[in-house]
């Protein structure tokens, strides 16, 4: 890996985080997949493009990609060699040969000076060490006039779906995960203006998604899922087991009520963010 200025995310998901997820990325995608349709709709991704997944993961954002841009290319970035490795698997297995992974930090990595078309992250850009700095390199990646459109969380209040379907865990969780830390730093839309202004970008826009999210078949098969995410892990691992046993218990029921015909779906809701790399005249 070239150098990495968040060494902290890299460690977590290198650990067993990012093996977690590596693991399991069907359920992962599962949480998040309903996104995608807003987030590649924002991006507006055409045959010929060339484009930036940023924080790519297991990779599933960079596969569509690929398979719309197919006269072009994408490169998909993690700081995570386990999910790297099964985002070359899955790839692969997909016959896609226009998709390449690297790893590495996007806030310092050395991409190509206006080497893309489009940049996107379904959420990885919340984990950069310095938002402006990060920004503001990756715009140099951009052509002139290129797009950005990725997808942060809302802020998640204690009335919200997923806020009374895990409310019995709410007491458990003081602490973010090693991989989770990061995850709140693009919430208020006023910050996302604001750091992307900062960083050069032009035309920047807010937009509220929501989407049903995937969390299981059944409310047991949600249960799960929901234990062995990474922040229920870090957080209970001191947690006697009668505890544990009834407190899943209790998210179990919780989760019953959200059961429908497609699984465990709980009402989610992102930012889809889009921006442009300021026009670069030919006199530059």
């Amino acid at each position: 890996m070239h150098t990495i200025a968040n060494r902290q995310q890299a460690e977590a998901w290198n650990d067993w985080e990012g093996i977690l997820w590596a693991e399991r990325p069907e359920r992962y995608n599962g949480m998040m997949g309903a996104f995608n349709a807003p987030l590649f709709a924002a991006a507006g991704i055409t045959a010929q493009d060339w484009v930036l997944d940023v924080g790519c993961g297991t990779g599933q954002t960079t596969r569509i990609a690929a398979q719309r841009a197919y006269d072009g290319n994408v490169v998909g970035i993690d700081l995570s060699a386990p999910m790297l490795e099964r985002a070359r698997r899955d790839a692969a297995t997909e016959g896609l040969d226009n998709c390449t992974f690297e790893q590495g930090d996007a806030q310092v990595h050395p991409f190509p000076d206006c080497g893309f078309d489009v940049l996107i992250s379904r959420g990885g850009v919340m984990f950069f060490a310095d938002h402006v700095a990060a920004f503001t390199h990756l715009k140099h990646a951009l052509v002139s006039a290129g797009r950005l459109a990725f997808l942060g969380p809302q802020p998640a209040g204690p009335d919200s779906a997923y806020a009374r379907a895990t409310a019995a865990l709410s007491p458990f969780l003081r602490e973010a995960s090693p991989a989770s830390r990061g995850m709140g730093s693009l919430l208020d839309p006023a910050r996302i203006r604001q750091v992307l202004a900062a960083s050069g970008f032009t035309d920047i826009e807010v937009a509220p998604a929501e989407a049903p999210m995937t969390f299981g078949a059944n409310a047991d098969d949600a249960a799960d899922f929901i234990f062995s995410m990474g922040p229920t892990r870090y957080n209970l691992r001191n947690v006697d087991a009668t505890t544990i046993t009834r407190v899943r218990a209790e998210v179990h029921d919780a989760l019953a009520d959200f059961e429908t015909a497609d699984g465990v779906c709980i009402p989610g809701a992102v930012w889809i963010v889009t921006a442009t790399r300021e026009r670069i005249s030919s006199s530059n």
